[in-house]
């Protein structure tokens, strides 16, 4: 867990240097990843019509309910990855 830990965090200070800036969708990908990695399921209230930014952040999220911290984690990293 410590060494999945330590790839995550790593993976989170790569993503904020890509060579590129993804893509609308692979953004809100990569949001949904790290919430679901560091707060587990979303339980929130999803935002309404006028905030479409929070609308679709929430959805990414929510999307990945019941996915357990570790695999959001290596999903996460696999993802940065590959846009390296």
């Amino acid at each position: 867990m410590a060494n999945l830990k330590a790839s995550f965090d790593a993976a989170v200070a790569a993503s904020k240097e890509l060579p590129e800036k993804p893509d609308n969708q692979t953004l809100l990908q990569i949001y949904g990843l790290y919430k679901q990695a560091t707060e587990g399921d979303n339980g929130g209230k999803r935002p309404g019509f006028t905030d479409m930014v929070g609308r679709m952040k929430f959805d990414a999220w929510a999307g990945l309910k019941g996915k357990s911290a570790d695999e959001a984690m290596q999903e996460y990293i696999d993802l940065i990855e590959s846009l390296k």
